[in-house]
């Protein structure tokens, strides 16, 4: 998306419930375009709390999550860019989802009628290795669209994934999901290259091969495998 990329940006005001600076802003484009501007998540780099096991620049994951799922051809990850020019300076930049807040992953599986989906989501999060995967993280956009935000504790090389999603747990990965995998592995996209550490990439591509090779979703690992708070 253009704007995203070009647009002048209006801060709005500051997301709250947030542990890193969040924001919410406005698209200011002078193309003449019809309707509402359109409004945008800003993340900036400078607004980050450092961590001890995830390097400074958590905004690239955000960008990286984004380019994964459009190589993968999922359409999981609201269109998300790199911003060097925001108004706190380089960060991430995501197009803001009106959605449904009543609703998130545990009341849509209990909802049903969106299993598939999820099941494309929880293989997402274990080839992302998605450390921080809130049920509130899921959103139902216009139209029953389903999507998946907050990325910035993916990619690590390391195995970290606490995730919310463990209902499919020893189901075999379903084979569009497998076909697409196969595609990944096969051409990784180089855009990734720029956002990710060559370590991150390996591991990545480990993590790939690996749930190709089982076939099923896996069981939780470690002592941590959700993430707090749940929602």
């Amino acid at each position: 998306m253009a704007e995203l990329r070009t647009a002048e940006l209006s801060i709005a005001g500051r997301l709250p419930w947030s542990s890193n600076l969040t924001f919410l802003v406005v698209l200011e484009s002078d193309d003449g375009q019809d309707g509402p501007p359109l409004n945008a998540v800003y993340k900036p780099a400078s607004g980050e709390q450092s961590l001890w096991d995830f390097p400074d620049g958590l905004y690239r994951r955000e960008v990286a999550a984004y380019a994964l799922s459009e190589a993968l051809g999922w359409g999981l990850v609201p269109p998300t860019v790199v911003r060097d020019d925001g108004p706190f300076g380089p960060g991430s930049l995501q197009l803001f989802v009106e959605a449904d807040y009543e609703q998130h992953y545990f009341t849509l599986l209990e909802e049903g009628g969106h299993d598939d989906l999820l099941r494309t989501m929880c293989a997402f999060d274990v080839v992302a290795n998605n450390a921080d995967r809130k049920s509130g993280h899921v959103l139902q956009g216009a139209c029953d669209r389903l999507w998946a935000i907050d990325h910035g504790l993916c990619f690590h090389r390391q195995t970290k994934l606490r995730t919310v999603i463990w209902d499919f747990v020893g189901e075999a990965v379903p084979d569009r999901v497998l076909a697409d995998l196969k595609q990944l592995a096969a051409n990784p996209p180089g855009e990734l290259a720029d956002l990710l550490s060559d370590e991150e990439l390996e591991a990545l591509a480990e993590r790939t091969a690996w749930l190709l090779h089982s076939g099923v979703f896996p069981e939780p690992i470690g002592d941590r495998p959700y993430p707090w708070p749940m929602v």
